[in-house]
């Protein structure tokens, strides 16, 4: 038997068994649609950026927080140039960056807090209607809000040293550059900290307003207990206190990488409860 003659039986057996090659395309098939795993997890993300960057919290937070500093840096010009009394820029930036910390855990707070707990009447239609897990729903609103804030901070920190800085640059106290990254830096990292938790505790809680109000409990009683410990450990007024010091780089390396670990690590064990309650609670 010839070639021919072979793959024309082949092609009679297929057809009466009802079989089709691999090749073969199938008319009545719909295009072939590719899902990625992480769209929902991008899509909300996207989202919840956008949105929480137009709010009137955020908006207001950072006029007052731009306000604030500009107020502080005229006020200590006006007493430089009145009573010639010369203004160091690493002490006015140090205390300008602590006020403006100071102020932004609160809001930290707030924006952590109420990333799934005032949502929550659309929380189910989201996890539910839309084909997103509650891991990504949780994850994505979490690093939505831990990304603004830590963006957000960043700025305000750069504009607050690089002004002091241009203000102040004849007081013969230089900033370093590796002082102002490592002060900004750090404390941007605690901002992502609070507002990790935040989220957390909002996801658990059962109103936002509850939420925020055992939060703040939290933070600032435990910043106060913080300042009655001994003085090797880290107490947030205390570090805030060295802002100075850190900004013309004097600071120890391996302490503020203590700290930071240890931040990183409660931020994440916080995280892996919020995955574990969210997945369990209703919405």
């Amino acid at each position: 038997m010839s070639s021919t003659a072979a793959a024309r039986t082949e092609t009679g057996r297929n057809s009466s068994t009802g079989r089709r090659s691999n090749t073969t395309a199938d008319p009545a098939a719909g295009p072939i649609i590719s899902f990625h795993r992480f769209l929902p997890y991008w899509a909300v993300l996207q989202t919840d950026l956008r949105q929480t960057a137009q709010s009137w919290l955020f908006s207001l937070w950072m006029v007052l927080a731009l306000a604030g500093v500009g107020g502080f840096f005229l006020y200590r010009v006006g007493v430089q140039q009145q009573a010639g009394l010369v203004q160091a820029a690493a002490v006015q930036c140090g205390e300008a960056l602590r006020a403006v910390f100071l102020g932004s855990v609160a809001v930290a707070a707030i924006l952590g807090v109420a990333a799934i707990s005032s949502e929550r009447g659309s929380a189910a239609d989201a996890v539910l209607a839309r084909g997103i897990s509650r891991h990504q729903y949780f994850l994505a609103r979490q690093h939505a809000r831990v990304l603004l804030v830590i963006l957000a901070f960043a700025v305000l920190g750069t504009i607050t040293v690089l002004t002091g800085t241009l203000l102040f640059r004849d007081s013969g106290v230089e900033i370093s550059l590796s002082g102002a990254v490592v002060a900004i830096g750090l404390l941007c990292l605690l901002l992502a900290a609070v507002t990790a938790v935040g989220v957390v505790i909002g996801a658990l809680a059962n109103s936002a307003v509850l939420g925020i109000a055992i939060y703040w409990l939290l933070l600032y009683g435990g910043g106060l207990l913080l300042m009655l410990a001994p003085e090797s450990w880290p107490a947030p007024e205390r570090e805030l206190a060295r802002l100075r010091y850190v900004l013309q780089g004097y600071y120890s390396t391996a302490f503020y990488g203590r700290v930071a670990l240890a931040t990183l690590i409660v931020a994440g064990a916080a995280t892996l409860v919020g995955l574990i309650g969210f997945s369990r609670k209703d919405v």
